[in-house]
């Protein structure tokens, strides 16, 4: 299997690949990111499982998706649950296609210094960042091998490669996230199982504000402007496991 390594790659619109019908699990589906690759898997004809912790929250986002195609919402904490979310999944649909680890826990807000971070914090953060996807991946690989075809789209941060005071204890979670990605990669080899690690930006969502209380985030790009280049990653048949940025499509101003 060809990989991409450490690289990044610029993300194309090749879209040969038809997802009507395939099923697809997102994680930290209620909001931003999650719920905008969500709607638009849905706009597709793809089935989608939606997962989150917030139930009144998660019914809200996927009363929003049912009509354009069949929609579970399981209520869930994914390092807790992992195991019923893909059991109830299978249950309704009977495969899981597309795996999309987007949940993700930050930890204390306003971020903490490493020298402070308290280490129990940390492991909510592992448990949710790395112990949790790996759960999850583990759970639906079985069915892609059997199939021969899936893809595992796990959400990064550029904080996984680069040092930025108060981000150590979330970017050595996705560190060690991409690391297990690309080892899962060359294990598996297998070209039409896919493991890609996705890094979607900068983005002004309600997690990046928690992360720096009162910055302005105004100018940052919307999840559902960014969204639709990591969907056109599921529907190029070119795009191999690796890592990838993500680039976001600018808003049309509205009149007012």
């Amino acid at each position: 299997m060809r990989t991409v390594g450490g690289c990044l790659r610029a993300l194309g619109y090749h879209r040969p690949m038809e997802l009507l019908g395939q099923t697809a699990l997102v994680t930290g589906a209620s909001r931003g990111l999650g719920f905008a690759l969500a709607s638009l898997l849905a706009q597709r004809g793809v089935n989608v499982i939606v997962a989150a912790r917030e139930g009144r929250s998660l019914e809200a986002a996927a009363d929003r998706l049912r009509g354009q195609a069949a929609v579970l919402a399981v209520t869930a904490d994914v390092s807790e649950d992992a195991e019923r979310i893909v059991a109830v999944g299978v249950e309704r649909f009977g495969v899981i296609d597309i795996l999309i680890n987007n949940a993700s826990e930050l930890g204390p807000s306003p971020l903490p210094s490493i020298e402070t971070l308290p280490w129990t914090s940390m492991e909510r953060i592992l448990r949710v960042n790395v112990t949790a996807p790996l759960h999850l991946m583990q759970l639906v690989l079985p069915g892609m091998k059997s199939r021969g075809a899936g893809t595992i789209v796990n959400v990064t941060s550029d904080a996984a490669v680069n040092a930025y005071p108060g981000w150590g204890g979330y970017g050595a979670s996705k560190a060690a996230l991409e690391h297990m990605s690309r080892t899962l990669a060359v294990e598996l080899n297998q070209p039409r199982i896919r493991v890609l690690t996705v890094d979607p930006g900068d983005m002004d969502t309600e997690m990046h504000r928690a992360a720096e209380p009162g910055a302005d985030l105004s100018a940052l790009p919307k999840p559902e402007s960014v969204a639709p280049s990591i969907i056109g990653l599921l529907e190029d048949d070119r795009v191999t496991s690796g890592r990838y940025q993500a680039r976001w499509q600018p808003t049309p101003l509205q009149p007012r």
